[in-house]
């Protein structure tokens, strides 16, 4: 048997700033991506010279105090058929349908078992004890079938998952059928991204 390691890009770290102006300040807004409920807990903020002229505040113009949102580390396979994002509060893996189920179905593929196994077993590195698995499509077909179908994608990769993993573990399963599109549903690659499921849970360790 032939095992595959997959070649990655380098990973990509953003750090995302909260900056209120005067009484109308700049509040953040939450990516369609990200799991509902998610929380971003960030440390201390860069000081930040409130009097800089680069700032280019109009006059009388204050600035509130800085506060980071989420400092994020992506590491996407080179095909792009799973992607992984950690930020300081959790860990979110994206795999494209292609990968774990065949066409409009969802009984997960053979080669699925291992991207699965390898996801619980970072699961159990992070100690985590509640996981989400979200079911996604594109905006081919109905959008009630996109609904079925989403969600059955997602119990199929939670039941694989359970079979890993503490069995306290609770889970959070939903399918959101072409709602939350990562990507442009006009063309071919942009439904692919979209056709996906992911599975996030809290970093509880220093892993």
């Amino acid at each position: 048997m032939t095992t595959t390691t997959p070649r990655r890009l380098a990973a990509l770290s953003v750090t995302v700033l909260l900056l209120a102006v005067g009484a109308g300040g700049v509040g953040g807004t939450a990516r369609a991506d990200d799991p509902p409920g998610a929380t971003s807990n960030g440390g201390p903020p860069p000081v930040i010279d409130a009097h800089s002229p680069a700032l280019m505040l109009p006059d009388g113009a204050t600035l509130a105090p800085a506060k980071v949102l989420d400092i994020k580390q992506i590491v996407e396979e080179e095909g792009g058929e799973q992607r992984r994002e950690d930020t300081n509060v959790d860990v979110t893996f994206a795999l494209q349908a292609e990968v774990l189920f065949p066409k409009d179905s969802a009984k997960l593929s053979p080669a699925a078992t291992a991207r699965i196994a390898a996801i619980a077993a970072e699961i159990n590195k992070q100690a985590s004890r509640r996981v989400r698995v979200f079911g996604f499509t594109d905006d081919l077909g109905t959008y009630e079938h996109g609904l079925r179908l989403s969600k059955e994608r997602a119990d199929a990769v939670q039941q694989e998952l359970a079979k890993n993993l503490d069995p306290g573990t609770t889970f959070d399963i939903r399918g959101y059928s072409e709602d939350y599109p990562i990507a442009d549903n006009s063309t071919e690659e942009g439904r692919k991204k979209n056709r996906r499921v992911e599975v996030s849970f809290p970093r509880t360790s220093g892993g």
